[in-house]
């Protein structure tokens, strides 16, 4: 997702942006106390979104796996909403196994995704590939697979989560390539993941 940052002097509480967002008509993302409004997002962008959708969702079928796309707020951060610490992020795809467990009552922010797939875009690259990475292995101990997609060419960098705890990058070039997602036990080729998409 595209971030267009809003400069202010006030670090926002999580409980304030949490407030703040479950009231706005535009979504955001917060990010030790600033929050940041989400631009919109390119034809290609929504293409690749629907078919990663349409793709896992349809193999997910009968099991105890679901997947929720665009709206689904997940922390990456301590737990106490009156500290201006955490990543409330909106990723592209999330992939829970077994019962969503929430953040509290309003069951609009998961603490339990198994899977984690962004669409890059030249905006957000670099804070999805180093900011959200890494605050998505430190605080989500459900997380095994974190997927970042780009939409200007066929190329996947898929994160995995090995026994051990450490994290293995597997690169993936070209149309002919095929995501593994072993966890839930997904094959996702990538000419469908691409499957109307205009390249540059």
């Amino acid at each position: 997702m595209a971030l267009a940052i809003e400069k202010h002097p006030y670090l926002f509480t999580v409980e304030e942006y949490l407030t703040f967002e479950r009231t706005a008509d535009d979504r955001h993302e917060y990010l030790d106390g600033v929050i940041y409004a989400m631009a919109g997002e390119s034809p290609n962008h929504e293409r690749i979104c629907t078919n990663l959708t349409r793709l896992i969702s349809t193999q997910l079928l009968g099991s105890p796996c679901e997947v929720f796309s665009k709206d689904a707020k997940v922390r990456s951060g301590p737990e106490q909403a009156h500290n201006r610490q955490g990543l409330y992020s909106y990723p592209d795809l999330v992939i829970v196994c077994g019962e969503p467990r929430y953040m509290d009552q309003e069951q609009d922010v998961l603490i339990n995704p198994r899977i984690i797939i962004e669409v890059l875009s030249p905006s957000t690259q670099a804070f999805d590939s180093l900011v959200k990475r890494e605050r998505y292995r430190a605080w989500l101990p459900s997380l095994e697979d974190y997927v970042l997609v780009a939409q200007e060419k066929p190329h996947v960098e898929h994160w995995h989560r090995q026994e051990h705890g450490t994290w293995h990058a597997t690169l993936l070039e070209g149309i002919e390539a095929i995501l593994e997602l072993a966890s839930i036990a997904c094959a996702v080729p990538l000419t469908e993941v691409y499957d109307h998409v205009q390249f540059p």
